[in-house]
């Protein structure tokens, strides 16, 4: 049987951060954690979203987040929750942002290490209702976060893992693309071509999901027809509603489930936190692509098809070298210094 289930609340506009100390009343959060990192701050995103709160004298902020958010930063903000006598929790950034907030919203309320709720610890049971709420801020196009039942986050031995659970998706996501045209070309590619990777890969999910594949096949429409206008002309709203809007849909889609691309990319990141998430998605997605196509059966190569009518291209075989072409024109490396 197929579980099909979508997701939260989405509030998605230019100017939508308004909306912010409303949501909080309406969900009942009155003293706010504020978790970021020191880039959004610097870039002055928290002012206005102190200034959209209206209660600047009562919000608590953590700015500590790395860029691969791990326990020890879980840790620093759960005790900046606690002596704050936090309620709830406002994520403000890209994916790390948020999925270090996800982490403190499930440890702030429940006992035990961050080890103790990874999946690959049996965790997911041990998540409850008690787990404070979030209302996730986007500053970023890519990883989806904002509606996503899960966070990734590096635990004290090393371990990349993930806490998965319905408790953790943000109540609120509150999509704003004024918000994203100051992040540099190089991340606004890298974080574009995550969210392309993740259309991909959860629309050739083996898993039956009809609605996830029709958002997948949309927002991977509009990733594919923006990301360079996004890239090359920072202030163009147009091209940063669609990135946001596939990001966002993407991660709607991989409820569904993902593969191998992101199987690789979170290992490696687990082992360098220094490598972008986005950044090895798209290393890893056309040699991915070829390898699936390799074993490819008669429905796959259907799927594939669509694929490559939604990028616009002549036929399945062109979906990989595209993604690699793309990579490229973008400036970023399509694998490491000692790699054909």
């Amino acid at each position: 049987m197929a579980l099909i289930q979508y997701i939260t609340q989405i509030q998605f506009e230019f100017g939508a951060i308004g909306l912010l100390g409303a949501t909080c009343e309406r969900i009942g959060i009155r003293r706010p954690l504020i978790v970021t990192d020191r880039g959004v701050r610097a870039a002055g995103i928290i002012d206005t979203v102190l200034a959209a709160l209206g209660q600047a004298g009562t919000v608590a902020v953590y700015d500590g987040t790395p860029p691969n958010p791990n326990e020890a930063a879980v840790r620093e903000a759960v005790h900046a929750y606690r002596e704050g006598e936090c309620d709830g929790i406002v994520a403000v950034g890209g994916g790390s942002s948020i999925d270090l907030a996800k982490g403190v919203a499930v440890c702030a309320t429940h006992d035990g290490p961050l080890q103790s709720f990874a999946v690959i610890e049996g965790g997911a049971d041990r998540i409850t209702s008690r787990t404070a709420p979030v209302i996730a801020v986007p500053t970023t196009a890519g990883t989806g976060s904002e509606v996503g039942r899960g966070a990734i986050l590096i635990l004290d031995d090393g371990r990349k893992v993930g806490v998965i659970s319905p408790f953790v998706v943000p109540k609120v996501a509150i999509c704003d693309p004024a918000l994203t045209p100051g992040l540099p070309p190089a991340l606004t590619a890298a974080t574009g071509m995550d969210a392309i990777a993740h259309c991909i890969e959860t629309f050739l999910s083996p898993a039956f999901n009809p609605p996830a594949d029709g958002i997948a096949l949309d927002g991977l429409w509009r990733a594919w027809r923006h990301i360079e206008r996004a890239t090359r002309e920072p202030g163009d709203r147009d091209a940063r509603l669609n990135m946001m809007s596939a990001s966002m849909q993407g991660a709607l889609a991989f409820q569904k489930g993902l593969g191998c691309v992101h199987s690789l990319s979170h290992s490696l990141g687990g082992i360098d936190p220094r490598l972008h998430h986005g950044t090895l998605n798209a290393i890893f997605l056309p040699a991915v692509i070829a390898f699936n196509q390799s074993a490819a059966s008669v429905r796959d190569e259907e799927k594939l098809a669509r694929l490559a009518n939604a990028m616009r291209l002549g036929s399945s075989d062109e979906v990989g070298p595209a993604v690699r072409a793309m990579t490229e024109r973008l400036g970023l490396p399509t694998g490491p210094p000692n790699w054909a």
